[in-house]
């Protein structure tokens, strides 16, 4: 009985472990470790096999965080190849198919929209480890500059990047508008643009934006 009280004790450990930090297990040693504990659990429980049960749907929901974490990041890998020169590219093409943001979408709310789905991929891909990634490794509090495993903090650093590159788009979009009637128009737009991220409660965007 004191086993089985033990063993129930032991699996609701390895299951918040499991959920929270799913790359503390990305190695094949801790997969070992794992493997070889919940071995032994399920033999305190041979009778009913409710215990083995529990075991093999939290190993299962473990592979798939983890071979999520790694599709996701292979995705991102191709994002951050380095590419052409994009001013070169631009000047190449010819006037006509050059599209500003207007012409793909007018409306203000449907771009607001837009930014909440891609702000939310991208802060669905966080996870605690990541921000005890970067607290386990800071330099000092006065330079905050992480200097440890840079890949087990790629999470927050696309959503960083993400920032910087809707910061880009919208100056870039602005400056490349030659007539100032046109430039007062897109820059009004953005601001209606930020208004309808900050009504969303898209405050990153919003920031962004601004």
């Amino acid at each position: 009985a004191k086993l089985k009280s033990f063993a129930a004790k032991i699996i609701q450990l390895l299951k918040e472990w499991t959920e929270t930090f799913p790359y503390d297990f990305q190695d094949e040693k801790s997969m070992k470790e794992l493997k070889e504990i919940a071995h032994r659990i399920t033999q305190c429980d041979e009778e009913n096999g409710t215990v083995k049960k529990i075991i093999s749907q939290m190993t299962q929901n473990l592979l798939m965080a983890l071979s999520a974490r790694s599709q996701y990041q292979e995705i991102r890998e191709k994002f951050r190849q380095p590419v052409a020169d994009k001013g070169t590219i631009l000047k190449n093409k010819p006037q006509s198919t050059q599209k500003d943001i207007l012409s793909v979408c007018c409306d203000p709310l449907v771009l607001a929209q837009q930014l909440t789905h891609i702000e939310l991929e991208r802060v669905s891909n966080i996870y605690p480890e990541d921000l005890m990634q970067i607290v386990s490794h800071m330099d000092s509090l006065d330079n905050h500059k992480c200097r440890g495993d840079v890949t087990k903090t790629y999470n927050l650093e696309a959503y960083d990047n993400w920032f910087n590159c809707l910061s880009m788009l919208v100056a870039t979009e602005i400056c490349r508008v030659v007539k100032k009637k046109q430039r007062t128009r897109m820059v009004e737009f953005f601001i209606d643009v930020a208004r309808e991220c900050f009504n969303i409660g898209n405050f990153n965007s919003m920031m962004a934006i601004i």
